[in-house]
């Protein structure tokens, strides 16, 4: 039964209450509702993480720590600092200390390495580096990083057990001697609603990953908004299992806890043995997910526990309809909130009715700033009327979705924020969509919608594809992998699996003349140089790559051969992680990786 648009326009509205109740120019920052927390009740439990409850007021005080050694440091205002921990109190600790100073905080991804570290911290001009000792490795594969950046290493268990790379610091003797009381707040006078509170990487379209722009503004108004909408009181317990340098879990589940002052259970990462455990221990209410959640869980036995929960709701992204109806079956009625997003959109859509599949609906368009335009995924460009402008999709019909970019004096909504690099702003927006002047966020994802514009997602456009929940940027790992002597020309793309969410890597690899392939040579150089997510599972060594007629290089074809040797002449190898190599493809080298063959099979 399809809920009428009115129903859904209210719960729309309840979230825009939220949201709109923060604008750019407000001196109320993220801080600032920390300490009021900690203030009006600082004996109220914010988190379980392994052994340890924290308080709210426990909160306040560690990262009042942080604080008082980053201005020993010299940071002030408007200065950024990075944070490089896995889920721990720490890593909380770390970015809202630098908060109340008013310094932006730039999120490191825990898996960055080489050439990505190096380039986060160059692209957003960190001075300081809080490093967890579990990331130390990471560090190391920069060659003189602690000489471009002052470094100073959070232990992760005893200090005695505590690495330190050379001219870097451990932080434990500084923290314990810090002030914990909280900092002077005319250390961030002057800091406002529409002011950077951290930047996130997210990976693009091409190159390296981009350092965008997450405002206070728009991490309370998340806040808020979801509380307003889904009914959140402190009664609720959230579980946090997907790292927290990533928006979604660092703004958008934290930030609806924080805004009602309800607890959070802190896991490291996604465990399907500790999942429902964790969940009936703790009475764990609310849920963040990906895709790849869902179809663990349902994978496992079933169980006479299964409906024995207390789980009201999940947020997130990546439900199949398939996997959706299986959760449902098996695990009971329980509310999902499936999304679309990103953390630099400037829209976004939720799927408040629990239409099965559907990642949004925009009831009335008018109400929105999204649109659907058409795409010409083959001609890689969009279609345009007579006048030059961009058409917009109808029903069934696929089309990338868009956002006009609006920047009007006491509203957030709307507005583009961006990222670090002002170019790769700028190649973010789209002009002269409708008409002459306007401008457009384009989000590089394809939908289509409904008749009662319900929106699916699609596919994600050009030269990025998502695999284990991280965008994996192609261009980024061809020129990592292109580091390969014997390599003439790699092209990477993303290719479909079956009963896989996303799409796992692939390279088509031209070899150059009279060299021969080495398979765990190159698996060292992946290995080595590449997050684990990104190192492709499947190669194709051939004699010629497919080019445009202006030397570009095609994948269409290629995602659509996949990885079915019946559709291609090339040498195909499948990656062998217990053997540290690639093999010759067999189907028992599919059930190495746990992947089933094509359906050809």
């Amino acid at each position: 039964m399809v809920v009428s648009r009115d129903e859904t326009q209210k719960k729309l509205d309840l979230l825009s209450s939220g949201v709109m109740k923060h604008t750019p120019e407000q001196t109320y920052t993220v801080a600032d509702r920390f300490e009021e927390h900690a203030e009006n009740f600082g004996d109220r439990l914010f988190l379980i993480y392994e052994d340890k409850r924290i308080s709210y007021g426990e909160l306040n005080r560690q990262a009042n720590r942080y604080a008082y050694v980053a201005r020993q440091q010299g940071l002030k205002r408007g200065d950024v600092a990075a944070v490089m921990m896995e889920n721990r109190p720490d890593f909380i600790y770390a970015w809202l200390g630098l908060a109340k100073l008013g310094v932006i905080a730039a999120l490191f991804n825990t898996h960055a390495r080489s050439k990505a570290l190096e380039h986060a911290v160059k692209v957003t001009g960190s001075q300081l580096l809080f490093l967890g000792e579990e990331c130390v490795e990471l560090f190391q594969t920069v060659e003189g990083l602690a000489d471009q950046i002052t470094t100073l290493v959070v232990n992760d268990g005893a200090d005695e057990s505590l690495v330190i790379p050379a001219k870097t610091q451990a932080a434990s003797t500084l923290l314990q001697s810090a002030d914990e009381s909280n900092p002077d707040k005319a250390l961030r006078q002057g800091l406002v609603g529409e002011d950077p509170l951290y930047y996130v990487f997210t990976s693009g379209t091409t190159g390296l990953p981009k350092a965008a722009v997450l405002s206070h503004m728009r991490w309370l108004g998340v806040g808020d908004g979801w509380a307003n909408l889904l009914g959140i009181t402190a009664d609720d317990m959230f579980y946090c299992v997907l790292p927290m340098f990533h928006g979604a879990a660092g703004m958008s589940l934290l930030s609806n806890a924080v805004s009602v002052g309800a607890p959070v259970l802190l896991r490291r990462r996604f465990s399907v043995s500790r999942f429902w455990p964790d969940v009936r221990e703790y009475g764990v209410t609310t849920v963040q997910y990906i895709g790849e959640m869902g179809r663990y869980l349902i994978n496992q036995p079933s169980s006479p526990e299964d409906k024995n929960h207390t789980i009201k709701r999940l947020t997130g992204a990546g439900f199949s309809a398939g996997v959706w109806r299986q959760f449902i079956e098996r695990f009971g009625p329980i509310d999902i909130y499936e999304g679309w997003g990103a953390t630099e959109s400037n829209c976004n859509m939720m799927n408040m009715d629990n239409a099965i599949g559907s990642c949004g609906r925009l009831p009335y368009k008018d109400r929105s700033n999204a649109r659907l335009v058409k795409y010409d995924r083959e001609g890689a460009c969009h279609l345009r009327d007579e006048n030059g402008f961009l058409i917009e999709c109808d029903a069934d019909e696929v089309g990338e979705l868009i956002g006009m970019v609006l920047n009007i004096p006491g509203i957030g909504a709307g507005r583009f924020e961006g990222y670090t690099d002002p170019q790769a702003t700028e190649n973010k927006i789209l002009r002269n969509v409708f008409a002459e002047g306007d401008a457009w966020y384009r989000s590089g994802d394809l939908f289509t919608r409904d008749e009662d514009d319900y929106y699916y997602f699609v596919d994600r456009m050009g030269d990025t594809f998502r695999w284990k929940s991280e965008n994996v940027s192609t261009t980024e790992v061809a020129e990592v992998l292109l580091d390969y002597p014997e390599a003439e020309i790699i092209n990477v793309y993303g290719v479909e699996i079956p009963n896989h969410e996303g799409r796992a890597g692939m390279a088509a690899i031209v070899l150059k003349e009279g060299t021969s392939f080495d398979a765990a040579a190159f698996f060292q150089l992946a290995k080595e140089k590449l997050p684990e997510y990104a190192i492709p599972l499947f190669l194709r060594i051939g004699g010629q790559a497919d080019m445009t007629a202006t030397y570009k290089l095609r994948k269409v074809d290629l995602q659509r051969q996949g990885y079915n040797p019946a559709n291609f002449t090339d040498d195909l190898y499948v990656l062998h992680k217990e053997a540290e190599s690639y093999e010759s493809y067999c189907l028992e080298s599919l059930e190495n990786l746990a992947i089933r063959p094509f359906a050809a099979d």
